[in-house]
Formats: C-alpha cells, sequence, structure tokens
C-alpha cells in the first residue's frame, strides 16, 4: 500500500480526513463492508455535483455510535413506538452491521437532510455498524464540525449519470478511485477483511428501517422496510423479533438492491 495513501487504522490519517472534512471536502471512507461520502450538513449540494446527482436531492446523516439518535424528534413517534423501543432497536441492529433509519427530523436538522414524508418532516440516519473503523473517524469528524449533522451518500457515480436504475457502490478503494478522480480517500486497511467482518451483510447500500410509521397485525408492533438493501429482510425481521416486533415490507422494498461486481470478485458475500 503506498505511504501517499490515508487508512482508517491510522490516527493521523483519521484525524487529517476530518479536519479536511471540516474544511468542507467530502470524504470517500470504508464503512461497513463498502465505501460511503461522507461530508459536512451544509455541503449536500456540493456531494450530489460531485456524483453526479440533482442539486437539490436530500441527503442523508451519519453518526459516529452514541448519537445515532441525535438527529430524530423523539417525541414525534408514532403510538407504540417509544424512545426506549426506539433505542433498543438501533442498539441491536448497530451490533448487526450497517444499517439504516428513518424517523422523525429534529428541528436542528438542515433543509438538505430533511424531506417530507405526507405531512411529516423525517431524517434518514445511516451508520456503519459498531464493529466498523469507521467510528473513530465519524467521532473526529464529528468533534471537527462542532457536532453538526453530517451527511452522507453512497460511493459512486449517480444513476442520473449512469443511466442504470441503480448506482451499485463501490467496494474496492482502487475502483472508486478510478470513478471519482480527485476525491479524497481514507480507505479500509484490507477491502476483502473489511467485508468478512460483516459476513451477513452484502456490498450495497444499507437496508433502511422506518422509525416513524407502525403497523399492528396479529397483535403485534410492525415497523416498516424503507429499503432492502445489504442486510436481507429475514435477518431484519430475525432481529425484531428478538425485540417483539414484526416487520412489514414497504413497496419501495419489494426489491433488493444489487451489488456492483468486479472482475475478480470471489463470491457474493450477502
Amino acid at each position: 500500500m503506498s505511504d501517499d495513501r490515508l487508512v482508517l487504522h491510522r490516527r493521523a490519517d483519521v484525524r487529517r480526513a476530518a479536519t479536511l472534512l471540516a474544511a468542507g471536502m467530502p470524504v470517500a471512507h470504508g464503512f461497513g463492508s463498502i465505501y460511503a461520502l461522507t461530508a459536512r450538513g451544509d455541503a449536500v449540494r456540493r456531494v450530489n455535483a460531485l456524483k453526479g446527482r440533482p442539486l437539490g436531492q436530500t441527503g442523508s446523516v451519519t453518526a459516529p455510535t452514541g448519537h445515532e439518535l441525535d438527529a430524530f424528534d423523539l417525541s414525534a413517534l408514532p403510538p407504540g413506538v417509544s424512545p426506549r423501543l426506539v433505542h433498543e432497536v438501533v442498539e441491536a441492529f448497530g451490533a448487526v452491521g450497517p444499517f439504516g433509519f428513518r424517523g422523525p427530523a429534529a428541528g436542528h436538522v438542515p433543509a438538505g437532510l430533511a424531506a417530507l414524508d405526507g405531512h411529516l418532516r423525517t431524517a434518514q440516519v445511516i451508520v456503519p455498524g459498531h464493529a466498523c473503523p469507521s467510528q473513530a473517524f465519524l467521532a473526529a469528524a464529528a468533534e471537527a464540525v462542532g457536532h453538526e449533522p453530517l451527511s452522507i451518500s453512497s460511493a459512486n457515480r449517480s444513476r442520473h449519470v449512469t443511466g442504470g436504475l441503480d448506482a451499485p457502490v463501490h467496494w474496492r478503494a482502487d475502483a472508486l478511485r478510478a470513478e471519482l478522480p480527485g476525491v479524497l480517500v481514507l480507505e479500509h486497511d484490507d477491502d476483502a477483511a473489511a467485508r468478512a467482518r460483516f459476513p451477513r451483510h452484502t456490498t450495497v447500500s444499507t437496508t433502511i428501517l422506518g422509525l416513524h410509521r407502525a403497523e399492528r397485525s396479529h397483535g403485534r408492533l410492525h415497523l416498516v422496510l424503507e429499503r432492502h438493501g445489504s442486510l436481507r429482510a429475514d435477518d431484519v425481521a430475525r432481529v425484531l423479533h428478538g425485540l417483539g416486533l414484526g416487520l412489514t415490507i414497504g413497496a419501495r422494498a419489494a426489491g433488493r438492491l444489487a451489488p456492483r461486481a468486479y472482475e475478480d470478485a470471489l463470491r457474493d458475500v450477502g
């Protein structure tokens, strides 16, 4: 590995990347078993331009462990979904690996990181899992920006540029650099080891669970799957079952995201 590359396991590299992020530069970094683009919360338009997305497209929020719920207004949860239950759900999925949650947006979340679902203003929070080395970078980045929200997006060119139905996220640092030349990359020490760290996840954007809507069926509270991504729906249902909850598959989660294929890929780790 070249000495001029930045690596997640090196503290000095993490500090440098966090400082550059605070100065306004998006950082592509290892995130669970894939790569993500993280930036200041007010840099959503810059990230959209980098990816080739519509400039006004809403971004997602990310945060280190312990701050996953900072972007949510826990007083606006639906009936039957308590703040304590949300904490339990977030903790359970953090132990499994990278995951996403959508819930009522807190008032301090900027416009570029919030979207309406009906009349409810919501935020989408994407986290890498407790075991991911990117936790150190997210903590350093959060501190560097004064604990303002951090924005996150998949590390790839937008489908608006590629013309595909989906733009699969990268899980290899060298291929990411080729697709987004000039982007600052804080890479996994070993991309294969990063994938092996989360064996139940495939190399696509995270699965997303709604916390702002709930349904009751057969006497059990069900949360709604909003995106079927890296973690299979049956694994999501298994985690929720352990908390006494059920799972409903939302209309947008009917199909699962497909991973990016590389010529040297030996297997689909999903």
